[in-house]
């Protein structure tokens, strides 16, 4: 019997803009240590944490408990593999060398029991904002990242973290906007005009939105936006023959 495999995203640990933190990050690493003898294999699709910024020497201050516990899932042979977002894409080594993750950069195609996936945070995908755009290439600009580690850590992370707020408060109750529908969601538009050059994609998993979407495309292909860790505590769970959106309810797991 085939171990599962499961996708999670949007966590946003460390957040200047969630209340009772250290309760969000106790409850995600609940939900980790309730699988880790389930689990052949942890997708974690982006924006894990609201900043995450490595220095030379130094790691931002925090998460011990959720980098301890993916350490400890690492040691137990599962995979752990770390997509950026558009908040965490600043490492640099430091999840790969102490806690075992695989570093994920870009949007990738996998095989996974025989089903091809494609997985991606979701940042910059169809999305037509310029403001953003631009911000996007800034983030990922090495001249740029360079920049921002010759900031004194103090500094940079507050200005990480006060910006991430800032942005998060910009919209309604902190909250994204609601699906938008088939005809005008970006993601669903960008994933439509992928498969017309990519026929062989079973599954198509995405963060970023914050919002739960369970999608078939085609009588082949299948799309999942897979919520947050902040208010819906949402995950997607695959077991080699079936794959399910389902939320984590403390001492025990619900379709």
């Amino acid at each position: 019997m085939n171990k599962n495999v499961y996708f999670l995203s949007d966590a946003h640990l460390g957040s200047l803009a969630i209340e009772h933190g250290r309760m969000q990050e106790r409850r995600l690493v609940r939900f980790l240590d309730s699988i880790k003898t389930k689990a052949a294999a942890i997708y974690l699709l982006g924006d894990m944490f609201d900043f995450w910024n490595e220095y030379r020497y130094v790691v931002p201050k925090g998460f011990t408990r959720f980098l301890g516990k993916v350490s400890e899932l690492t040691d137990m042979g599962v995979e752990v593999h770390f997509f950026t977002g558009n908040h965490d894409l600043w490492t640099y080594g430091y999840l790969e060398q102490e806690c075992g993750m695989t570093m994920h950069r870009k949007p990738s195609t996998m095989e996974i029991y025989g089903k091809v996936f494609y997985l991606a945070h979701g940042d910059g995908l169809g999305d037509p904002d310029n403001k953003f755009k631009l911000l996007r290439k800034m983030f990922h600009n090495h001249t740029c990242q360079r920049l921002l580690n010759a900031i004194h850590p103090r500094w940079g992370m507050a200005l990480g973290l006060n910006w991430a707020k800032k942005s998060r408060m910009k919209r309604a109750d902190g909250m994204e906007p609601p699906y938008m529908g088939e005809e005008k969601e970006h993601l669903v538009l960008y994933t439509k005009e992928y498969m017309k050059t990519h026929s062989n994609i079973d599954y198509f998993i995405y963060g970023h939105r914050h919002i739960e979407l369970d999608l078939m495309l085609s009588r082949k292909t299948r799309m999942m936006i897979i919520g947050d860790w902040i208010r819906q505590f949402t995950y997607v769970v695959f077991d080699g023959e079936h794959i399910f959106l389902e939320e984590y309810v403390e001492g025990e797991s619900k379709p």
